[in-house]
């Protein structure tokens, strides 16, 4: 292979008590005391979450319940803004959900650092139903990808989005598609790859390789590509294929044998 050809695949690989009279004078005086030290203590916090710095800032209309929800997604490291814009069910979702989609992916091996990328990437993942969304995820890795429960972690970490993925229409299809390529090792997918599990077929995978194919290559010489090279699936074709091979064709002057 070439200079120029070795420098293309380069590029692309890379949450009252009654008072008396006598009393009332000083009745009077000890109310108007205790209304004068009412005044200065503080208020009671009604949740612990009041007690947080960050409760002061938020806006006096907002809901107790709502400052709470902002304060738990802040204080795991969230832009609430964000999370709660991409996903305008958490207006509504309560703490106590919250919590519990928190606890079971703990029980799955993650750390409560890992929440700040996870949900910040997905916040979708905050209102996900546990049974028949989140733990169907789980077992598809522990069933179709043979990843341990010791490694839930660092394939989730890897790729959050698996998480928002439905097991039947995306990650079993796309497996199967990808299996049927060549891409055999499942290991290697989940460790490595995973970002191809979560890819649509007909939309990104398959335009890739017609894309390979218009270039000259034939469809196998397309799937041996993406087999060395799996990141050429996540690339885009007009923002990084056609700017680079039209680099690669016409400045370098390349041929196509040399990127075989």
């Amino acid at each position: 292979m070439t200079s120029a050809a070795t420098s293309f695949h380069s590029c692309l690989c890379f949450s009252v008590q009654k008072l008396s009279p006598s009393s009332a004078s000083s009745s009077s005086s000890s109310s108007c005391s205790d209304q004068q030290m009412s005044l200065l203590s503080p208020t009671k916090p009604k949740s612990i979450l009041q007690k947080n710095p960050l409760y002061q800032p938020t806006h006096k209309n907002i809901s107790l319940q709502f400052k709470e929800k902002i304060l738990c997604l802040e204080i795991m490291g969230v832009d609430s803004g964000k999370a709660l814009s991409q996903n305008p069910c958490l207006h509504t979702a309560s703490l106590h959900a919250i919590h519990d989609i928190i606890t079971f992916l703990q029980s799955k091996g993650l750390y409560q650092k890992d929440f700040a990328r996870i949900f910040g990437m997905c916040p979708t993942i905050l209102t996900s139903d546990i049974r028949s969304e989140l733990n169907p995820v789980f077992n598809f890795l522990s069933k179709d990808l043979r990843v341990p429960e010791d490694y839930f972690r660092k394939v989730i970490n890897k790729c959050p989005r698996l998480l928002i993925c439905s097991v039947k229409d995306q990650l079993k299809p796309t497996l199967f598609y990808l299996q049927r390529l060549g891409f055999t090792d499942v290991h290697h997918l989940a460790y490595q790859d995973p970002i191809l599990l979560v890819s649509s077929v007909e939309n990104t995978l398959i335009p890739k390789l017609h894309y390979l194919v218009s270039l000259g290559f034939t469809r196998r010489e397309a799937v041996e590509m993406t087999l060395r090279c799996p990141g050429l699936f996540t690339f885009s074709i007009q923002n990084n294929f056609k700017p680079k091979f039209d680099y690669f064709s016409q400045e370098m002057e390349g041929e196509l044998d040399e990127l075989k």
